[in-house]
């Protein structure tokens, strides 16, 4: 490692002659694959991107001309040519984020992970650099052709090519995958210029035309043009960029470096927007992520890095997996469901419904504006789907849910996987929006599991909804055991009761889904006080079960604990109904703050939340404690 240990900054990148960029490559790749093996993190999307990420290093001069990442999650080589080279604490509190950070680099000009932004980023900033009158500074954006697929991309590439004299440049990294193989209209356009047969000998005609091409000056222009026209010739009569007006260079051979690095050079001389396709193999270099099909080891956990085999514990159920095998049922039981997934096939577990039933499942690409409302079609055509979605990529289409899904009144059912805390990913990846923003949709109902069997009921209860949008969201990661009701209330779940033990009726403790095994912890703290807790789980949080208000008025304090921000969510949703309902009753509200969280471990986050047994067992110990005559434990008794 020691040229890669050599380079603290771009211009020291610059100084190392070309002969020499083939040792850097592969100390890259040989670091990635140690490092990200024990840490866990995108380890084939940064493989597939080393020699593109030091060309872009070699040509532009970052952050002066700021490069763009697109999702960001290919951004590791980038960090390390940028003076970020330990990954020891990769992703973990402290360490790097596994996204770009304006906290951690100057370089890292935009901080996002959810797909086809970065292009409107660059025409915002080309557009400021020609009102300061910065004409010599260009702006680059690498793109991946799976976000290619998101809408809005097409929308700035609109505005990019009407700005003849504004320097962008735009990569197009195309390895003919997001997270799984890239799907639809684009992807086969791409996919022909991959596959066609004269592809090779465009390979060749392009080095040769860059080779030739002069640096600066009017013959660059036909330079240019006489590529364009020969590759045009050679693999395609039409070309979709070029009919949107922007020049186009390509494809280019992704790795072999000096190819790029000429070709970049070109794209920034010419002094106009100019797109660069550039071919990639997603796990490039490292032959268990090249050959694992599903996602070329796209996003990873600890893993051998010998032989790629993946450190898991057996016996973890994982709440994706329950959500899977139910889902699968209830195709078999029922020919009107069908399932969509936005790019996310595997991740969200619609892989064994696929391939259950091929002819019933719909890949949309990054698009979750248009999956929310292909999918009111197709409840208006007789069906009913399941969209399965990332928590925090329902924020995207909110839009939809509301006026198109829930405005015309449509069965269709959101599973929302990667709720509340994620943690690893950063504050982009957090799903704690959702019970906020779907709270303000009419006729919605919202559901949110405790445990593997409540994900499998109330699955089956949303899909059997076919008068209005429902939703159903769980976290990431291991399902706690299943917690038995001792009692129902209306539709709700009663998990424990403040009378058990000849308690009084001191504080009803409203249980969100997953935060329900914290709950009960905090009861039987409680009750070692003799405070008497009873804990209900809704089940619905939206619309709440009336019975919840009869059951409040029983009760000194009223407290809700969630794994969402406190705006807008269950608490508030608690506290309006028994404000609705003329009682007065104290309520306290237990959720997220407010804010972008930085990475960390789940369990780290809640606890900083103060969303542990212990902390919340304190903080409402004393509240009941004020609203009571109850004394706290290690005050003396009141005669």
């Amino acid at each position: 490692m020691a040229l890669l240990e050599s380079i603290g900054n771009p211009d020291d990148l610059k100084k190392v002659s070309e002969n020499k960029i083939p040792q850097l490559t592969q100390e890259i790749r040989d670091f990635l694959v140690s490092e990200v093996s024990r840490t866990g993190g995108h380890l084939g999307p940064n493989l597939g991107v080393v020699e593109l990420t030091v060309a872009l290093h070699r040509v532009f001069d970052s952050p002066r001309e700021p490069i763009l990442f697109d999702t960001g999650h290919q951004s590791y080589v980038h960090k390390m040519l940028t003076g970020r080279q330990d990954f020891s604490k990769l992703r973990k509190a402290g360490g790097l984020s596994g996204y770009p950070s304006r906290a951690e680099s100057e370089h890292d000009f935009i901080e996002n992970s959810h797909a086809s932004t970065v292009l409107s980023y660059a025409d915002g900033l080309a557009k400021a650099n020609e009102v300061r009158g910065r004409s010599d500074r260009t702006v680059v954006a690498v793109i991946g052709d799976g976000a290619l697929t998101g809408g809005m991309a097409w929308e700035a590439l609109n505005n990019i090519a009407e700005g003849r004299d504004r320097r962008v440049v735009i990569v197009v990294n195309d390895n003919g995958r997001s997270y799984s193989p890239t799907m639809g209209g684009l992807a086969d356009h791409l996919a022909t210029l991959r596959m066609a047969p004269g592809y090779e000998q465009a390979l060749d005609l392009a080095k040769v035309a860059l080779n030739r091409a002069p640096v600066v000056g009017p013959p660059l222009y036909e330079a240019l043009h006489g590529l364009k026209k020969g590759l045009k010739d050679a693999i395609q009569p039409q070309m979709m960029f070029e009919d949107l007006g922007l020049k186009y260079l390509g494809p280019i051979n992704g790795h072999d470096e000096q190819m790029v690095e000429k070709a970049l050079r070109r794209a920034r001389d010419f002094g106009g927007p100019v797109i660069v396709h550039c071919i990639t193999q997603k796990g490039k270099g490292y032959a268990p992520a090249e050959n694992h099909d599903e996602d070329q080891f796209h996003s990873i956990g600890a893993i051998d890095a010998e032989t790629g085999e993946v450190k898991s514990t057996p016996g973890v159920v994982k709440w994706t997996k329950v959500f899977s095998e139910e889902l699968v049922k209830l195709g078999a039981e029922r020919e009107d469901i069908v399932a969509m997934t936005a790019a996310m096939l595997h991740p969200t577990g619609l892989a064994a419904f696929a391939e259950a039933y091929p002819e019933r499942i719909y890949d949309v690409g990054i698009a979750e504006q248009h999956a929310a409302t292909s999918a009111t079609g197709l409840a208006m055509g007789g069906l009913h789907p399941v969209v399965a979605l990332y928590a925090t990529f329902l924020n995207r289409c909110f839009d939809q849910v509301l006026m198109d899904a829930a405005l015309h009144k449509q069965g269709v059912t959101f599973c929302l996987d990667r709720a509340g805390i994620t943690g690893d990913d950063g504050a982009s990846h957090n799903g704690m929006w959702d019970l906020s923003i779907m709270n303000v949709v009419p006729e919605l109902r919202l559901a949110v599991p405790r445990d593997a069997t409540r994900l499998r009921e109330e699955l089956r209860e949303a899909v059997a909804v076919d008068d209005a949008p429902t939703v159903v969201r769980y976290p990431k990661g291991e399902v706690s055991p299943d917690i038995p009701a001792v009692g129902t209330l209306g539709s709700m779940d009663v998990l424990r009761r403040a009378t058990d033990g000849g308690h009084s009726e001191d504080l009803l403790l409203v249980a969100v889904g997953p935060m329900a095994e914290t709950c009960c912890e905090v009861a039987d703290r409680m009750a070692d006080q003799g405070i008497g807790v009873t804990v209900v789980d809704p089940r619905w949080v939206k619309p709440l079960d009336d019975a919840l208000v009869g059951e409040a008025a029983k009760y000194s304090v009223v407290a809700v604990v969630e794994d969402n921000g406190r705006v807008g969510a269950v608490g508030d949703a608690v506290a309006r109904a028994l404000r609705d309902a003329d009682l007065d009753i104290p309520v306290r509200t237990f959720g997220i703050d407010q804010k972008f969280l930085d990475h960390a471990k789940r369990a780290a986050i809640l606890a900083d939340m103060g969303l542990t047994p212990q902390e919340l067992a304190r903080k409402l110990t004393e509240t009941v404690s004020r609203h009571t005559e109850k004394p706290l434990e290690d005050e003396p008794a009141q005669s």
